[in-house]
């Protein structure tokens, strides 16, 4: 457990409730299957804007220059921006798993406080990469296009609130997976 990881989660601990394990999601940039889509995708639709917005700017419309100019922020996004935003968000987020719930705090400008009860967890799932890391979530996507904001993850714009809460990229994802308690587990 870290040090930091670990004084944030214990801060939030009910009088007589033990931490179990405490992580934080692996930092840095992220691809996601679906990235092999949106990214082709996303620098065409940024360098059409790019082209458009600048065949705008010659134009003595400004109108034209400055609806170009949004096109070009939201290509900019997503291009980079929301690899920034995901790497941001992981690195302000630490995990905490007790006797009683699992427990994550984020936030980038205000603390955000999610907790999942053992007692209700359900549809509690596992995934592990080769190298041990994976995630472990509390619940499945909900709403129209859950699928979609599974494949997404969180640094679409949006689909956060659609994804159940989760653990992810975790190192030794098994090892705090055998923490969870038994009972809380479907089917065991």
């Amino acid at each position: 457990m870290s040090g930091e990881g670990e004084k944030a989660v214990s801060s939030e601990l009910s009088p007589g409730e033990r931490l179990l394990w405490s992580g934080r999601p692996r930092t840095g940039l992220r691809l996601v299957s679906a990235d092999a889509f949106i990214i082709p995708i996303s620098v065409l639709w940024c360098g059409f804007a790019v082209f458009w917005a600048e065949g705008a700017l010659k134009t003595a419309v400004p109108v034209f220059a400055s609806f170009g100019l949004v096109f070009v922020a939201a290509g900019l996004y997503f291009v980079f921006g929301r690899f920034i935003t995901d790497a941001v968000r992981r690195r302000n987020t630490v995990y905490g798993l007790t006797d009683r719930r699992a427990i994550i705090v984020s936030g980038v400008f205000t603390r955000q406080i999610r907790s999942i009860d053992c007692h209700v967890f359900e549809n509690v799932t596992m995934s592990e990469r080769a190298d041990h890391s994976g995630t472990i979530s509390f619940g499945r996507p909900e709403g129209p296009n859950a699928w979609a904001f599974g494949m997404l993850g969180p640094a679409w714009p949006g689909t956060a609130r659609y994804l159940p809460p989760a653990f992810e990229m975790i190192e030794n994802v098994r090892s705090v997976w055998e923490k969870i308690p038994r009972a809380a587990r479907p089917g065991a």
